[in-house]
């Protein structure tokens, strides 16, 4: 078991104390909130071991889960790497792509592992399907939220739209070429509503729209390939697969079949992945330690949040103009 500390004891630090006190892969030895009287009525209340220090709580563990604020996750990582420990980062990785590149040479330097939590790449649905998207030409992705005022500090697009740039990412094995977006803020200082084009150097579009003052809260991409398109819904945990192949020449009864303007005949037939019901919190923390423990690469690296932070960053400078 790798003895893990948490910095950041937020709605999201909560959750993650939670997860590794339940898990069999982690020694939770305890955390550190720069809220002193917040941290202690989390250890009162918990019985989690609250540390006055940062060094202290560094020095205690061989990974450092770090659940803080955005702004302070280059710091925070920055310590923890030189002290030679492994670091999860919440995401976005750090608050610029030039810290998170420091962050990536710095780990690199003492030999360290870093991973991202982009949550998402560990949703069931996502992992049920992920196997079949090759080679999407078209993606469309709506991330809708209801109003929240925890968030509202960064842009809707490092909020929310960033977990479905990091999955487009994984699945689109291309150099993006050109983005375009708009913005507009309605409540807060920063965009609450967004949407970006994506193109990508093979010919990929993605289309995202992101929202954080939405009535209901929807959190759904669509990926269109060749003779096959597959939905994912990443709030419900649901997928559907509609695939096609050249219609037999004899059709059955019940068989779905398309005829183009050339002749050509398809037949339409849906494949049904199973969803696996997991936590994928836990799963992202605990696929982090197997990394550690194997000597092997994270699932969601810190080049990986590092690329997404700077399409991140790229929408956002279309607002800008």
């Amino acid at each position: 078991m790798l003895k893990v500390g948490v910095l950041g004891a937020g709605h999201l630090g909560k959750i993650h104390l939670r997860l590794l006190q339940q898990s069999e892969k982690y020694e939770l030895v305890g955390f550190y909130d720069e809220n002193h009287e917040n941290g202690a009525k989390i250890a009162a209340e918990f019985g989690y071991k609250q540390f006055d220090t940062i060094a202290k709580l560094i020095h205690a563990v061989d990974v450092i889960d770090i659940v803080t604020p955005t702004l302070s996750h280059y710091k925070c990582a920055k310590v923890a790497i030189k002290s030679g420990k492994h670091v999860f980062i919440e995401k976005p990785i750090s608050n610029t792509v030039a810290e998170a590149e420091e962050i990536i040479t710095l780990a690199k330097e003492y030999k360290v592992k870093g991973q991202v939590g982009h949550v998402e790449r560990f949703n069931p649905a996502f992992i049920a399907t992920k196997s079949m998207i090759e080679n999407p030409m078209f993606i469309e992705s709506h991330r809708l939220a209801e109003f929240n005022p925890r968030g509202t500090d960064v842009p809707v697009v490092l909020d929310l739209m960033i977990h479905d740039i990091d999955a487009i990412l994984s699945v689109v094995n291309s150099k993006v070429k050109n983005i375009n977006a708009s913005g507009v803020s309605v409540i807060s200082d920063t965009p609450d509503i967004a949407n970006a084009r994506i193109e990508f150097e093979n010919g990929c579009v993605a289309n995202l729209t992101a929202s954080r003052i939405s009535m209901k809260n929807m959190r759904k991409s669509r990926f269109f390939q060749k003779d096959a398109y597959i939905s994912v819904d990443f709030l419900d945990k649901v997928c559907e697969v509609v695939k096609m192949k050249d219609a037999p020449e004899i059709p059955g009864d019940f068989d779905m079949i398309l005829q183009n303007a050339e002749g050509v005949k398809k037949q339409i037939y849906f494949a049904n992945p199973e969803v696996a019901p997991n936590n994928a919190i836990l799963d992202e923390l605990e696929s982090f330690a197997d990394a550690i423990n194997r000597n092997t690469t994270p699932i969601v690296t810190l080049e990986q949040g590092t690329n997404a932070l700077r399409v991140a960053n790229q929408i956002i400078d279309c607002f800008k103009k």
